[in-house]
């Protein structure tokens, strides 16, 4: 029986109050937390989201006189020039080389020790190993590459015990074939302790009577890892790898601006650190925010596909 458009009308008028009582009622209720989530929203609105109204000077030819209205249309071209560099493959590939390592090796090494500390039952060994590989995790980046120029210069702590064995010294911070390997060795001794914590609170979820139900089937310590362990934190490393998707694009630029020096740019250089030359050093304002949003936009991209994909595949998903 079809519905009198005045009692839809009416039904329609009584919803909307309703829903802004319970808005009203929840925030009432929730006050506290809400007053705690308000920095974060701050944050965001401020540092993340009030910037993207400067995304407009990668279609204009900015001038800081002029201001983001008044400067002059330029359309695409900051993209063109950017796609038709010299440079645009040389700094596309180290990215995505670089991004590709992580994934490969840095990504898993946080899931490999979270296992090996689970496995551990002496509680005083593994507290040591935690707080050890913890430790580099609260150490300033600056300070990191500091260390890094000590013990890998030519005169430095590596070369002097290489020394002893007849090795000739190298400067390798200096040379471009040994840059994917320092970055990504150090990348993993600074955060691989931190990155377990995650993992290990996702094992620590996993129902107990499972792996008793398999020591009663005659599972060996593998088999328990294998087919219980994995699959129990897979819903949470698959979100991390979906996260890291969407920042593929995206390697630690400041990090590799305290490594790389002109002598690296070959292996070194990267969009990041290419955006910085351009946009502050050079003050082409335009050009960089073309290159940065074209960066955006691909991490965007990889972070739907990826999604997507998980959402096809499994359970798990984002959204």
């Amino acid at each position: 029986m079809p519905v009198p458009e005045k009692a839809t009308a009416h039904t329609g008028s009584q919803a909307q109050p309703g829903f802004i009582r319970r808005v009203i009622r929840d925030a009432k209720m929730n006050k506290y937390i809400y007053l705690m989530l308000l920095p974060v929203v701050v944050y965001y609105a401020v540092f993340h989201y009030g910037p993207m109204y400067g995304i407009q000077i990668a279609f204009k030819d900015y001038s800081p006189a002029l201001g983001f209205l008044e400067s002059p249309w330029a359309g695409i071209k900051y993209f063109e020039e950017f796609f038709n560099s010299h440079f645009f493959w040389r700094i596309v590939r180290n990215t995505l080389l670089l991004s590709f390592y992580e994934l490969v090796f840095s990504f898993p090494a946080p899931i490999i020790l979270a296992l090996l500390l689970n496995e551990i039952r002496h509680h005083m060994f593994k507290r040591a190993v935690q707080t050890i590989t913890y430790i580099p995790h609260f150490i300033s980046i600056v300070v990191i590459v500091g260390m890094m120029v000590d013990f890998l210069a030519r005169d430095g702590l590596i070369n002097n015990i290489l020394g002893w064995f007849g090795v000739e010294a190298v400067a390798y911070l200096r040379e471009p074939e040994w840059f994917r390997s320092i970055y990504i060795t150090s990348g993993i001794w600074q955060g691989v302790g931190w990155g377990t914590i995650i993992y290990l609170a996702a094992i620590s979820n996993i129902d107990p009577s499972l792996y008793e139900a398999a020591k009663v089937d005659g599972a060996s310590k593998w088999r328990q890892v294998l087919h219980i362990t994995i699959p129990g934190i897979m819903p949470t490393v698959i979100i991390l790898l979906i996260l890291q998707m969407g920042s593929l694009m995206s390697v630690s630029t400041d990090k590799i601006l305290l490594m790389y020096n002109s002598s690296t740019y070959e292996t070194a250089d990267v969009i990041g650190t290419y955006v910085y030359r351009k946009g502050l050093l050079e003050s082409n304002y335009s050009y960089s925010t073309a290159i940065g949003l074209f960066n955006s936009i691909i991490n965007f991209a990889l972070l739907i596909l990826a999604n997507t994909v998980s959402r096809r595949a499994s359970d798990t998903k984002l959204w």
